[in-house]
């Protein structure tokens, strides 16, 4: 059996332009910033224990990533409409509306660099 991990620390994102998603992340998903490493990648905390990382596409020897990513965020089911009325507030365009077996719901939509995001409201897998 292999040692016990508690969670995902942090997800990453590669992006063309830190300040630009940075300011996204934080319109958009009111997302806080963390600290960055000038012209490599900027960190967001999610929550408690949790970051975003938007790395800069081509900036990190030792990774890099390309093409269009999927990240989804959980949300309470009672958020579901709020958050259909602000990302057309925010003149985002939603690509995409689903409704799950389980009961969940989502809402696709894209960030600047077109990576598929997604918000989730409980039953859209077996153990959320």
């Amino acid at each position: 059996m292999p040692p016990k991990i508690t969670g995902v620390l942090e997800t990453v994102l590669y992006v063309s332009d830190l300040d630009r998603s940075q300011r996204f992340y934080e319109t958009i998903f009111g997302l806080t910033f963390v600290t960055k490493a000038p012209g490599r990648l900027h960190a967001m905390q999610v929550k408690q224990g949790q970051l975003l990382l938007l790395f800069k596409q081509g900036a990190s020897p030792d990774h890099d990533g390309a093409g269009q990513n999927h990240l989804a965020f959980s949300i309470p089911r009672a958020e579901l409409a709020a958050w259909e009325r602000w990302l057309c507030e925010n003149q985002i365009e939603i690509v995409e509306r689903k409704k799950w077996e389980l009961g969940g719901e989502s809402l696709y939509f894209r960030d600047p660099d077109g990576h598929l995001l997604e918000v989730a409201t409980p039953g859209v897998w077996p153990v959320y």
